[in-house]
């Protein structure tokens, strides 16, 4: 306690009373030794109790020999830190610093740690049991988890080692001590030059001195009867008063030295640090130097106090400040939670909508972290609606996606089989069949909807490659044809040039067969590219020359070259276009019979006079209609036959 300083206690000049004092006191043993006076400024209950934690914590200190590496730690804002990071600031403390001097640390790290964990494990225990686990079955866990587990077992193995070893180490210094009280007691009364008992006593305040560490519940104690036998020798130094003198005299100037630092403490901005600094100071005026004499003992004391109150009020405001802190963190963290809540009770139906909320519910945790604490009497409800929110959000987003999965598995299904058609005709020779096929697999791909992740990319590599493999055939396929193609275009332009020079004999029936000889001719040449069947029309355009100038019948003519154009469409091979030859005559007979129609039609409102030149050319148009007409039909009678 700091009202048991040395220098309170009252020091007598009267002789009769140092006697009496003298022959009292050498009878008391340590540990009755009576606790010393304090100052009457001392009696406000609010300065009492900041002397009391700055003992107490002067007692802490004086058993942990990393006291000083403690109060040089900042303290980080763990609340803020991801799991991760939590591990790895734990880690480099371990790693770093004294294991005596992180324990508030480690403390607040594991305290975070297991909130946040606790909040992942209840999510994750939720998805199992939503997804129909059995409560009894769930186990989760985290590489960071045991990371954290592996790193919290060493720093508590190392901080066992260390206060099991420590404990031997303050029982032999608390050993030390009391023999030194025990020896400063046998100095009174000696015989003995009073300079050498005097220089006794000096070894043994610096035997004192590096005596080390004592266990806390023994601190005030030992200290107590140590400075309660240093009063008795100073009052038998009386006898002696140069000597004494001169020790109250370097106390004095030391103790000013203190009150100086203490007094400069009060402008240090960085409150905590300086009362850190003030425990040092109050460490050192009670464990270093020695009383004053009594004219100066109760100034510097009052001194020494009211610089030690200015600081404490500085710490109180302080503290005032952080709780006006705190409640605005409040605020903010209660804003951040109504906003979790809207964004809960806001319904989605899209996967696109829920990623965009799961990144802003994302944000505002990260937030909710970096807002700062709040008043420790509302922290727990604050962190459970804090919980329950996030939970509330993640319950709808895990509905969602529950329902999600079940399509997606339906159109995996869906997938599969046109996986396993498309490896069923990725071999076939029927490429006109099998082409509009796969093309429409295709087709039909791409309308249906995801399917689960860990199957999307193996799902697609099947398809794809047995797509591929056709195309790639179908393609290496039209390549070659295509060569040959180009060669029977150059083939077919030098024929057409022989044909062009062919002089007919006037022998019809003998021309007639030439000229269906130059048709076969022609066809037995083969297909030509797409983008050169105009060769096909000049070629029909030189056979009608070489009709016309047979004087061959109009239909037979016309038959002969249809014949040759179903040949093509037969070598083709291509159904579509035989269907599409067959709808486009289908649809020239319906052409020309609305024609003839209309013009029977119009001859009931003409003079049916055969004379009349408007009636023979109408009957004259329905007559090439008709001629046509039959051409037409004779044409689908050969289509037909295809």
């Amino acid at each position: 306690m700091l009202e048991n300083k040395s220098d309170n206690l009252h020091e007598d000049a009267d002789g009769k009373e140092q006697d009496q004092n003298l022959q009292e006191q050498q009878g008391e043993e340590a540990k009755a030794a009576p606790a010393p006076e304090a100052p009457k400024e001392e009696d406000d209950d609010d300065h009492e109790q900041t002397l009391n934690e700055i003992d107490a914590s002067n007692a802490e200190d004086a058993e942990d020999e990393g006291h000083k590496d403690r109060h040089e730690i900042p303290m980080l804002d763990y609340h803020s830190m991801s799991m991760e990071a939590l591990v790895e600031e734990l880690d480099q403390l371990i790693t770093d610093k004294k294991i005596q001097a992180i324990k508030a640390h480690v403390d607040a790290i594991k305290s975070e740690f297991d909130l946040k964990f606790q909040e992942l494990l209840e999510e994750k225990k939720e998805e199992f049991l939503e997804g129909g686990g059995n409560e009894i079955d769930f186990h989760f866990t985290t590489p960071v988890k045991r990371r954290f587990n592996e790193a919290y077992a060493s720093y508590k193995s190392k901080r066992n080692d260390y206060y099991k070893n420590l404990e031997h180490r303050l029982q032999d210094n608390l050993q030390k001590r009391l023999e030194i009280i025990e020896e400063l007691k046998s100095l009174i009364n000696v015989e003995e030059n009073i300079n050498e008992t005097y220089k006794h006593f000096k070894d043994l305040q610096d035997k004192w001195r590096n005596a080390g560490p004592v266990p806390r519940v023994n601190y005030n104690d030992v200290w107590r009867t140590y400075h309660h036998h240093v009063e008795i020798f100073y009052d038998f130094l009386d006898l002696n008063r140069d000597l004494r003198d001169l020790d109250f005299k370097h106390n004095l100037e030391e103790k000013q030295k203190l009150i100086e630092r203490a007094e400069a403490l009060t402008a240090e901005k960085d409150i905590q640090k300086a009362f850190r600094e003030l425990q040092i100071l109050h460490k050192i005026w009670k464990e270093e130097i020695g009383p004053v004499d009594r004219e100066h003992r109760e100034d510097v004391w009052n001194r020494f106090s009211a610089a030690t109150k200015t600081i404490h009020k500085k710490r109180q405001e302080f503290f005032k400040n952080q709780d006006a802190i705190y409640e605005d963190n409040l605020k903010v963290k209660q804003e951040i939670i109504s906003k979790i809540d809207a964004i809960a009770d806001k319904p989605v139906r899209n996967h696109n909508l829920w990623q965009k909320q799961i990144k802003e519910i994302e944000g505002l945790r990260e937030e909710f972290f970096q807002a700062g604490k709040v008043p420790y009497k509302v922290n727990e409800e604050v962190w459970s609606r804090f919980k329950n929110a996030v939970r509330r959000f993640n319950r709808n987003k895990n509905t969602f996606y529950k329902s999600l999965k079940k399509e997606q598995h339906k159109n995996l299904e869906k997938k599969l089989e046109l996986v396993a058609l498309a490896e069923s005709l990725k071999d076939s020779e029927d490429w006109n069949e099998t082409t509009p096929i796969m093309k429409k697999i295709q087709s039909d791909w791409k309308k249906i909807g995801h399917v689960p992740r860990k199957h999307s990319d193996r799902v697609w590599a099947d398809f794809k490659a047995a797509c591929n493999h056709y195309f790639d055939r179908l393609h290496a396929r039209k390549n070659k044809d295509f060569e040959a193609e180009n060669q029977a275009y150059e083939k077919k332009k030098e024929y057409m040039e022989d044909i062009k020079v062919f002089e007919l004999s006037g022998d019809q029936p003998k021309d007639l067969e030439q000229v269906k000889t130059f048709i076969e001719n022609w066809k037995a040449i083969g297909r030509v590219p797409f983008n050169k069947k105009n060769i096909e029309t000049k070629f029909n355009k030189i056979l009608d020359a070489l009709f016309r100038k047979m004087n061959m019948d109009r239909k037979e003519a016309e038959m002969i070259k249809y014949g040759n154009k179903l040949q093509s469409l037969a070598d083709a091979d291509n159904e579509k276009l035989i269907r599409n030859e067959r709808i486009f005559i289908r649809k020239k007979i319906d052409e020309v019979k609305n024609e003839i129609r209309q013009l029977e039609n119009n001859l009931q409102f003409i003079n049916a006079d055969d004379n009349n030149p408007i009636v023979k050319e109408v009957r004259k148009n329905i007559q090439i209609h008709k001629d046509d007409l039959a051409i037409w039909k004779a044409k689908l009678k050969e289509i037909k036959a295809i």
